[in-house]
């Protein structure tokens, strides 16, 4: 009986053996398997077959492999033997069958022979799978940074080099011209434009001893004005374009004061003609007295309108920038350094220019008076001339003017103003009721209706003062915006009394509200 006993007690230990690793109950003893072979089989046998060794386990595995030649990843299944236990081969089978490899997988059986057929492990593929990264060698890796070592240095190397060049060019750019303040007027491109944007700071043009240097160097081209106080010229500077005023020499007096208003600390104004120069010329029998500013190659107001039409939004730019200038001109400006006020007394449309933007640029200061606030003094110029009688205000011509109150000068500008802006106004072209036509008024000078073309001091007084006659409204102005608000505004600038004209600043206002963007953008009269 002791012997039967005994077998129980082995058959039951392999029973539970079997239970774990299937193997059949026959004996402990380990035994070679032979297993179904593909795709891993030992010295690339081919019949399909392979042999473990004792203790070794058939298997069978899936695995995601990418594929070079259509560039993603496929299931491949590999059959095959695996080594003994002492080996690591159960380890293998227990470590590839943890739940979160994914990607590949693998089943291993010792029971039977070709046991691994019949096995068949789930296949789970990784959510996102990278492309096979190619091995890279240290080597490679050193010749690269080697590489990107030497473009970063032939980067800063001409960086450096192209910093060096320019400091040095502009080195040398400003050792050859005066070393001049920067000015506060806005900058340009041209040489004399930046020489003039680097003077005193102040507003007042260069220093004298570069005014004189500059207009020894001035190369007259063409005459191409004239009139009482002298000539205008089209001159160079360094094939520059400049304009050059020539003064009689029984116009010494415009010339002093014209110069003197025009180095006045905060002149400067995009509105107002550029100054550049003064200078006197003479060699004991005659004397030339010089006055050089921008040139600006539209010519005068008068000119301008003489030849040419604007539309309304032009005649807004030209309304605009006039007021902007002259208000720029009648304001003080308090501080240090401050800009006393100044009214021009010699406001027409020969002594207003035309900017290539379309803007204007008040000129001629030769009657201009200026008021210190401070002092309460009133700086007029010992001058003969008198101003422009067409232009003159009723109370010049009725000589009630009170030469003690300066307000008195800048409401006088402002009945000038009114009969400027109506010189514009016949020249704005609007277009006629139910058809593509337009129209507009020939161009033609303030009271030219009522007065001879060069009218004396009575007759301006007979028509002005005494018969209170004003230039003539069209009705077709009052059919657009433009017009209208221009046409209002001038019939307030020549009103009788002096004391209800509007201000320049007003005007400014009033016309920049109207159509705020074609402030913003100026147009090129063409």
């Amino acid at each position: 009986m002791a012997p039967k006993s005994r077998k129980k007690k082995a058959h039951g230990k392999l029973h539970l053996h079997t239970n774990y690793h299937k193997r059949p109950a026959q004996t402990n003893l380990p035994r070679t398997l032979t297993c179904y072979c593909e795709g891993s089989c030992p010295n690339n046998v081919i019949n399909g077959t392979c042999e473990t060794r004792p203790g070794g386990f058939c298997f069978s595995a899936v695995e995601e492999v990418y594929d070079e030649i259509t560039g993603t990843y496929e299931e491949e299944r590999t059959y095959g033997c695996m080594p003994p236990e002492e080996n690591g081969g159960f380890l293998m089978c227990k470590v590839a069958s943890v739940p979160h490899l994914h990607g590949k997988n693998i089943d291993c059986c010792n029971n039977v022979d070709m046991c691994n057929s019949n096995l068949y492990p789930a296949f789970t593929p990784k959510l996102t799978t990278p492309a096979p990264e190619l091995p890279v060698s240290s080597q490679s890796v050193h010749y690269l940074a080697m590489i990107a070592s030497m473009i970063i240095c032939v980067s800063v190397f001409i960086v450096i080099v192209v910093v060096v060049c320019l400091t040095y060019r502009r080195r040398e750019k400003l050792r050859k011209q005066p070393r001049l303040i920067s000015s506060m007027c806005n900058s340009q491109l041209s040489p004399l434009s930046q020489m003039v944007e680097q003077s005193s700071g102040s507003g007042s043009g260069l220093p004298l001893l570069v005014q004189r240097t500059i207009a020894k160097q001035i190369q007259m081209v063409r005459l191409v004005g004239k009139g009482r106080y002298g000539e205008v010229w089209l001159a160079k500077w360094r094939d520059e374009k400049v304009a050059v005023k020539t003064f009689f020499t029984t116009e010494e007096a415009s010339w002093f004061r014209e110069t003197e208003i025009y180095q006045t600390v905060l002149m400067r104004h995009e509105n107002i003609l550029g100054f550049i120069a003064a200078d006197i010329k003479g060699n004991g029998s005659w004397t030339q007295m010089l006055l050089i500013t921008d040139y600006h190659e539209n010519g005068s107001l008068h000119d301008y309108l003489s030849t040419s039409v604007i539309n309304p939004q032009k005649l807004q730019l030209l309304a605009y920038s006039l007021a902007a200038g002259l208000a720029h001109l009648h304001d003080e400006i308090f501080g240090t350094p401050g800009k006393p006020a100044i009214a021009h007394r010699d406001i027409k449309s020969k002594n207003i220019l035309v900017k290539r933007n379309g803007q204007c640029a008040i000129a001629d200061f030769g009657l201009a008076v200026k008021y210190i606030s401070e002092l309460d003094e009133i700086h007029i110029a010992q001058n003969t001339r008198v101003g422009t009688r067409r232009y003159m205000a009723p109370e010049v011509l009725s000589e009630t003017l009170n030469p003690q109150q300066f307000e008195e000068f800048k409401r006088a500008d402002m009945y000038s103003v009114g009969l400027v802006l109506w010189e514009m106004a016949r020249r704005c072209y609007t277009s006629k009721p139910g058809s593509k036509a337009t129209t507009c008024e020939d161009y033609a000078l303030p009271y030219h209706d009522v007065v001879p073309s060069d009218p004396t001091f009575d007759d301006m007084h007979a028509v002005v003062c005494v018969k209170g006659i004003r230039p003539p409204i069209p009705s077709r102005w009052q059919e657009d915006d433009v017009l209208a608000t221009v046409a209002k505004i001038m019939q307030e600038c020549w009103h009788q009394n002096p004391t209800v004209r509007l201000t320049a600043l007003r005007v400014k206002k009033t016309l920049g509200r109207l159509e705020p963007e074609y402030m913003d953008c100026p147009m090129k009269i063409v």
